[in-house]
């Protein structure tokens, strides 16, 4: 994208408030007052194969009568009643302005529609390097052109281990790119969530651990209910609950990396939710096979009814 990082000198003069806030002590579970408060989002990932961009290439959509752009993706969020809409950042043209961005928040503004979040495909388990510097700069761009289209919410990875890196220095490295992002997303107003999503993160021990020890209170759990590969994945959702900034709900669960799925129950994760006393978004994510457009409005009534 292009005339996003053209503020070079405000965020140089913030460099005495983000020293103090590198220095932050590990994240410790969110305290939040009140009653929980679920509120529902469509994530655009679940249309995927119907945008016509997909990560800076064109794309022929599924169904030419139905492809989206990014607007009317947020005008199909409307429609079907959701609170929210997190707009994954693959879909977006590559050559898309700050005056684009711009147009796209007010856009979503008219329509009621809060952009709940937004996602970068990062791999923070690199070597150091070119490589891994070039990750972390692509994720400081887009938490700025969040923070342009208002969003307050940016989930990332930790990514798959490179060939030949010990567990260990896989975690040093990934918690080090986490706290640079976090200094940035701290000057811009924009919280970042690490999903569960396989390698270092895989289970509910790992990606607390990598959490605990980020310096940074900008740093959450992004709680995707379908990638916990487990006897009992509900259970490791509830442990992580207390540390989620956003959850992304799959409406299947497998419970292990290569056996069968099996349909979630909406009822359980809703329940789990409340009585971790969680408050934010919940982005249905349809990943199953039916065709979205047509699936997505049951789903959408089913995860209404367990979180009401």
């Amino acid at each position: 994208m292009t005339d996003v990082l053209s503020r070079r000198a405000w965020l140089a003069g913030s460099t005495t408030w983000l020293a103090g806030t590198a220095a932050a002590p590990a994240i410790e579970p969110i305290a939040r007052a009140g009653r929980p408060r679920l509120r529902i989002a469509l994530a655009a990932y679940g249309f995927r194969q119907f945008f016509r961009w997909s990560r800076g290439k064109p794309q022929r959509p599924a169904e030419e009568a139905r492809a989206l752009t990014i607007d009317s993706f947020i005008d199909l969020a409307a429609d079907l009643g959701c609170d929210g809409a997190e707009l994954t950042s693959y879909y977006f043209d590559p050559a898309a302005t700050e005056a684009d961005l711009l147009h796209t928040r007010r856009h979503a503004f008219l329509r009621g529609i809060e952009i709940s979040g937004s996602a970068v495909g990062n791999n923070f388990v690199r070597p150091r390097g070119p490589d891994l510097d070039a990750e972390i700069a692509d994720v400081k761009a887009w938490i700025d052109q969040a923070a342009l289209l208002g969003a307050p919410h940016v989930r990332v990875f930790a990514g798959p281990m490179a060939a030949g890196m010990s567990p260990e220095d896989a975690r040093t490295t990934c918690i080090t790119a986490l706290e640079e992002c976090c200094a940035h997303a701290a000057m811009r107003g924009v919280m970042l969530g690490l999903e569960n999503h396989g390698g270092i993160v895989a289970s509910a021990d790992d990606l607390l651990e990598i959490v605990r020890a980020v310096r940074s209170p900008w740093l959450g759990v992004n709680l995707d209910t379908g990638n916990f590969h487990s006897p009992d994945p509900y259970a490791d959702l509830a442990r992580c609950v207390p540390y989620a900034v956003n959850v992304q709900y799959k409406v299947e669960i497998q419970r292990e990396p290569k056996g069968p799925k099996e349909p979630a129950d909406a009822a359980r994760v809703g329940a789990l939710l409340r009585d971790g006393g969680y408050q934010g978004f919940v982005a249905l994510e349809y990943e199953a096979g039916e065709n979205p457009y047509d699936a997505v409005p049951r789903h959408l009534d089913a995860l209404r009814r367990a979180l009401a």
